[in-house]
């Protein structure tokens, strides 16, 4: 099963078809990178950029960071190929754009077995048109290997002839509707990209607007932005520290027989124990990221 607890603060976009793109990513401190060979690939280069990402998961030398391949549809002239090609490429995971329904995913999965994809390989979906927000549910549960959902803001805001605004306010329903499905189907979900690079407060803003959603990261498309948005997504010392503290007060009340336990005047459940352990662990594994970047 994939794994759908790791840290995904700072999801990075890179260009397939630029070698030297694929090498910086090795020295960048995202959680996670995503290789292109859909968007951001001209259709003349999409076979060269599918060999480019091939060669460079190969060669390895990304860590513990996950690295991700986003395919071309399955029904378009690249998609097959590269589904193929991705399968046994290494990565962890296959990322299919503009998903609409629970049979492009079984259509995604098939393909990938036949590739000999490992057990443990995952699948992302992008949720970026207006259909894919309402069957998101469908999505979700379509496969056992599907551990992630992406939003694609910038397309589902022009099928949805809405305003990049600030606030938001045009992508709330749709943005909100995705969290609850990822949730209520225990897996992560990614905010979309910020597309203004100029903007740095508008990007905090977002970040920040999109942890208090419920998103387990961003994805980036500069490496400029890693930093903030690891900043924001990631747990605070202070967090970490409390969140300890009620693992620790929970565990004591327990072994006394009780249910519940008091911190600070304040009472701790069950259910605060399993956030404070969730924290914890993503902290946990930063830690080992940051680590394994500076080894």
């Amino acid at each position: 099963m994939p794994n759908t607890s790791r840290p995904r603060r700072s999801v990075l976009y890179m260009p397939g078809s630029t070698p030297r793109a694929l090498e910086k990513g090795r020295t960048l401190a995202c959680d996670a990178l995503i290789m292109d060979l859909e968007d951001a690939v001209a259709p003349d280069a999409k076979k060269e950029a599918r060999d480019h990402i091939a060669a460079a998961i190969s060669k390895g030398g990304y860590g513990k960071r996950e690295v991700v391949v986003r395919v071309n549809a399955i029904d378009s002239t690249w998609g097959y190929k590269d589904i193929i090609i991705a399968a046994t490429s290494g990565a962890d995971a296959i990322l299919l754009p503009k998903v609409e329904s629970a049979n492009a995913v079984r259509q995604l999965e098939k393909v990938m077995e036949e590739a000999g994809a490992p057990e443990e390989m995952g699948i992302w979906c992008m949720i970026e048109t207006p259909r894919g927000v309402l069957r998101a549910e469908l999505i979700a549960s379509a496969s056992p290997r599907v551990s992630c959902l992406v939003m694609g803001t910038s397309d589902l805001a022009k099928d949805l002839h809405a305003h990049h605004t600030r606030d938001r306010v045009p992508m709330m329903l749709s943005l909100g509707h995705c969290v609850l499905v990822a949730r209520a189907y225990g897996l992560s979900i990614l905010d979309g990209v910020h597309l203004d690079l100029q903007d740095d407060e508008g990007f905090a803003q977002s970040c920040q607007q999109g942890k208090d959603f419920g998103f387990d990261g961003k994805t980036l498309i500069h490496p400029k932005t890693i930093a903030k948005a690891n900043e924001i997504y990631g747990p605070s010392s202070e967090e970490v520290e409390w969140s300890k503290r009620i693992i620790k007060a929970f565990e004591a009340a327990q072994a006394k027989g009780e249910g519940v336990a008091v911190v600070d005047g304040k009472l701790v459940e069950n259910l605060h124990m399993a956030e404070a352990s969730r924290l914890v662990k993503i902290a946990a594994q930063i830690e080992i990221l940051d680590e394994d970047l500076n080894t």
